[in-house]
């Protein structure tokens, strides 16, 4: 295990609107505002057609091999998440989604284009003073971050 120590900064509460691309507004939210590291809530909906990485392929393949699974109805969601920088210091969003229709659920991660259903809301809870940032793994193929 690895760790680091950081301190709470700035709560942003924010809505995501009808057809939003998740993971792109958050990540423009922090270059934005100036959010380095930030853990994250978020609770709504997402849309049809939209694409979640809901595991790999092979269990321990290098390289690892996402499967993608695209959302053929609305579904309504809670997530949780964190923006840390990577090499370049930009903030970028590692979050998952929980998502269920009737008597269907779905769990995966938002990187490959979750759409917003009418609404998300969001709280962005700023933190400070942390070393964290996302490092390229070349094995598997993953920003891991490296707090």
């Amino acid at each position: 295990m690895k760790y680091s120590q950081a301190k709470r900064g700035r709560v942003f509460v924010l809505r995501l609107e009808d057809g939003d691309i998740l993971h792109e507004v958050i990540e423009n939210f922090a270059k934005e505002n100036h959010i380095q590291a930030a853990t994250l809530t978020a609770l709504g909906a997402i849309d049809k057609e939209s694409v979640l990485i809901v595991g790999p392929k092979e269990d321990r393949s290098s390289p690892i091999v996402p499967i993608k699974q695209t959302i053929n109805d609305v579904y309504e969601v809670t997530g949780t998440g964190t923006i840390f920088p990577d090499s370049q210091n930009n903030p970028i969003l590692h979050m998952h989604l929980s998502c269920g229709s009737g008597d269907h659920t779905l769990t995966g991660c938002v990187r490959s284009g979750v759409k917003i259903w009418h609404v998300l809301e969001v709280v962005i809870y700023e933190l400070l003073e942390t070393t964290g940032k996302r490092i390229m793994e070349p094995s598997t193929g993953f920003a891991f971050l490296v707090p």
